[in-house]
């Protein structure tokens, strides 16, 4: 049977699971291949317990983490309303092709309704051929304003520490 939960951050056990899920994202071809640091493994459930407008929902499957979305509420300014950027978003390998992504990102909604939000953003891999497919399938598509002016595009610029 699958539950979808609101991970806690102040509960030990949410954390556990959230931890080990991205971490099992992380060391995966769509997450770098590289597990997640120690400082983050350490420190991650607290930064986030530290942000009043992030969440996480977490997959059950027969009282099994078996999948992840964690969120960040952010502001659309064109809309004036919140939005939510789906920040990571997994199915464990284990879990695959059981439904659970579509039942995950149907919770999203729920929780992006429930905010009061214009819309759910997320960024994907242009390889991610499934991810994709999941996404159209769910009703996201890429944004653009104008066919003229294409799509947009995510790019990052990291900063030193």
């Amino acid at each position: 049977m699958l539950t979808i939960i609101n991970a806690d951050f102040n509960n030990p056990a949410h954390g556990d699971m959230v931890v080990s899920l991205l971490n099992e994202y992380a060391q995966g071809p769509m997450g770098g291949n590289e597990p997640l640091s120690d400082y983050t493994r350490a420190n991650l459930i607290s930064e986030l317990a530290k942000r009043p407008t992030a969440g996480a929902l977490i997959a059950l499957q027969d009282g099994q983490p078996a999948g992840l979305a964690i969120y960040l509420e952010g502001f659309s300014t064109f809309a004036c309303k919140p939005l939510l950027n789906l920040h990571d978003f997994m199915v464990s390998e284990r879990f695959r092709g059981q439904g659970i992504a579509q039942q995950l990102l149907a919770a999203l909604d729920q929780t992006a309704l429930a905010r009061g939000c214009c819309k759910i953003t997320l960024e994907v891999l242009q390889g991610n051929e499934a991810a994709k497919a999941l996404y159209r399938k769910t009703g996201y598509q890429g944004y653009e304003l104008a066919s003229d002016t294409g799509q947009a595009m995510f790019w990052q610029k990291k900063i030193a520490a």
